[in-house]
């Protein structure tokens, strides 16, 4: 049982058996949250505020895509006022859906607004503290004054909340860290967590309770630490509020849902969490059907087959650190994790069969071309490639069928754990053994211990997976087993658009807390694409497409988004509000059709300032809403061009990565 395991690292109920997280309940109109209650769908309005019948229709269609809680934007006074004008209309059409507003750096608008919404979301860093990054160093008496300051500031606030009986969401975000906090903390998950903790103490201290906690990233990584260590924070000083999931600025498309189900369902893989948010950058009617799916995979997860409790973590997990493994033919050691293409369901006919998973055969010359997100190894089982394996792609057969080759060149045996033991015949290169917590005997632990060529392909088909194969991770460190290790996930009975989902929370949260050696997914029985009354299901899966590329392309995007293997151009984009200064959707697809053969480079894309200087920290360019039609440019978190005419932004961002020495051309590998 968790209770076991050193109190230093306790965040959740348990590593081994699923249990939700049991927090305070919070009122929030007729929906409660926390406590008892179902996990809870919310999502965040995209039109201006001041329009009130363009916001009351699109919270209508968040309501019916799934939202049980709508965000509105509410940047200054004035738009606070028509909240009023907003929840009036829902009202008459017949929706008494709880309304949030969002604030930031306006105590005057959310004052007004908790007067007449159901919830206000603030931001400490942007509250009531400075955002220069300026690093001030600041002595314990000059710290405390500065508490003292923000306390006058924020405790009227508190007051109103109570008086109306309006909830509050204190929303920390890496972004947006204040310059007090990043001095004395750095730009930390323990400086999220602080600067929460510090307007939540005052809160306490007005005895005012009604409160939910965020602490959102862009980066899953940060993200997750800061969560757990939120949770573990909290527990020492008595307190158990319900948390508001969410990874900011994620983008759109298959990529922002890949990177938003790592953090998200990371955390509910360990029971954490009451409410979420998935950000995209689109229309935010798609997001609720997201986090629908994210959500649904745990309301009979608690009836998974038992796993073996653990007494005690091997792991911080507040902290990244990678597992040492030893290498065999690149795979382990210092290299990045390894993709394994499926191919024991397909005939391979000839050498465009391998297009979908990145090799591309140039007849006339004879030679192999690569795609940045080519898989390292192409498992067979018992079919024979027709021709010899190009340069950078090992072949993986059963060994029944592998012992039977007359050339084995580039090919390895994979075995059972039954003819590992048995059997003498064997590579005396790499050798993979497919093994799974039942058939981790003792006998043959000891053996792949001492044997250099083993790489472990751990499997799993309980209900409850990420936490058995985590299990015996902990184990392997315990043991000191340090061959490397595969994770292999197989699906069966969904859909592809939920299959990403599920990977990317599955392979995801191991590779968050740095598990695993390479990723394998199969995925049979592909059951009818799901839609919603509303139809809201937005799929990026062509049906011209085999399932081979499909699962390829997801498993590169799941390791660019756990930040272990970088294969593309990254895009952290803001998902857009009332406060957005450009069309975000239309500017990021732009900005992506220029820019997404930039291997390896970040690239921000925000809509106003409210995130921006501080997620600019986060990524190597910004493009950030200054204005009307003006876009003020960052390299990191520097600002290099001030109020750049939009038309002419694009490019202006191009020139920028140019003249850094990042820009090439793009080309065809075909």
């Amino acid at each position: 049982m968790i209770e076991a395991i050193n109190n230093i690292k306790k965040y959740c109920n348990s590593l081994t058996k699923y249990s939700r997280y049991k927090t305070r309940e919070v009122k929030i109109g007729d929906i409660p949250l926390g406590g008892s209650n179902p996990i809870r769908i919310q999502s965040m309005t995209i039109t201006d505020t001041m329009d009130t019948i363009a916001t009351v229709e699109q919270t209508i269609r968040m309501v019916e895509a799934g939202c049980e809680y709508v965000r509105i934007t509410a940047p200054s006074i004035k738009e606070a006022q028509n909240l009023e004008n907003i929840k009036k209309e829902l009202r008459t059409r017949g929706y008494d859906v709880p309304l949030i507003a969002d604030i930031h750096f306006t105590p005057n608008a959310a004052e007004l607004a908790a007067r007449i919404v159901e919830k206000v979301r603030v931001n400490p860093g942007n509250y009531a503290d400075k955002k220069r990054f300026d690093i001030i160093e600041y002595t314990d008496a000059q710290y405390e004054a500065e508490l003292e300051r923000i306390r006058a500031k924020f405790t009227p606030l508190v007051n109103i909340c109570k008086e109306y009986g309006t909830a509050m969401r204190i929303g920390t975000n890496h972004g947006s860290l204040s310059d007090r906090i990043m001095s004395r903390y750095g730009d930390t998950p323990l400086g999220m967590v602080e600067s929460a903790l510090e307007f939540l103490r005052i809160c306490e201290d007005n005895n005012y309770h009604n409160i939910v906690l965020s602490m959102k990233s862009s980066n899953p990584k940060v993200m997750v630490q800061a969560y757990r260590l939120l949770i573990q924070k909290m527990e020492k000083e008595g307190m158990n509020y319900p948390l508001h999931l969410g990874v900011t600025e994620a983008g759109g498309g298959e990529d922002g849902r890949i990177k938003s189900s790592m953090g998200i369902g990371t955390l509910l893989e360990d029971g954490i969490g009451d409410t979420i948010r998935v950000s995209l950058t689109e229309d935010p009617e798609f997001e609720a059907p997201v986090a629908i799916s994210l959500a649904k995979r745990y309301d009979t997860r608690a009836n998974h087959k038992p796993i073996k409790a653990i007494e005690q973590s091997p792991i911080d997990p507040f902290i990244y650190n990678i597992r040492k493994s030893f290498e065999i033919l690149s795979i382990g050691g210092d290299n990045v994790p390894r993709v394994v293409a499926d191919f024991s369901r397909r005939k391979i006919i000839g050498q465009t069969d391998l297009n979908d998973i990145g090799y591309f055969y140039d007849e006339p010359t004879d030679k192999w071309n690569l795609s940045d997100s080519a898989a390292d190894l192409i498992y067979l089982g018992a079919n024979l490639l027709p021709f010899d394996c190009p340069n950078g792609l090992n072949a993986i057969y059963n060994f029944s069928f592998w012992k039977g080759l007359n050339n084995p060149y580039n090919s390895y045996p994979l075995f059972t754990a039954d003819e590992y033991l048995k059997e003498k015949l064997k590579s005396d290169e790499l050798n993979f053994v497919s093994l799974n917590i039942e058939n981790l005997t003792d006998e043959i632990k000891a053996k792949i211990k001492e044997d250099i060529t083993a790489v472990i392909v751990l499997n799993t088909s309980n209900d409850h997976g990420m936490a058995e194969q985590r299990r015996v991770f902990f184990d392997f460190l315990n043991e000191e087993i340090q061959n490397p290790v595969i994770v292999k996930k197989s699906y069966t009975n969904t859909t592809f658009d939920d299959f990403k989902l599920y990977a990317a929370t599955d392979l995801g949260a191991l590779l968050i807390d740095g598990f695993g050696d390479g990723v394998w997914c199969e995925v049979t029985q592909i059951t009818q694409e799901k839609k919603t009354d509303g139809n809201y299901v937005r799929s990026f899966i062509k049906k011209t497409e085999s399932s081979e590329k499909i699962i390829n392309r997801v498993l590169f995007g799941i390791l660019q988004a756990a930040r272990v293997r970088i294969s593309k151009t990254e895009y952290i984009a803001c998902p857009s509000c009332g406060r957005t200064l450009f069309d975000l959707q239309e500017t990021t697809e732009m900005i992506r059709q220029r820019t997404e053969h930039l291997k390896g480079v970040k690239i921000a894309i925000m809509g106003c300032i409210v995130n921006g200087p501080g997620e600019m920290a986060d990524a190597d360019y910004g493009y950030v809403g200054s204005g009307p039609d003006k876009i003020t440019l960052y390299k990191e978190k520097d600002i290099v061009r001030r109020n750049v005419p939009a038309k002419e932004a694009v490019n202006a961002l191009i020139d920028l990565i140019r003249e850094d020495g990042k820009w090439t051309e793009p080309k065809d590998i075909k």
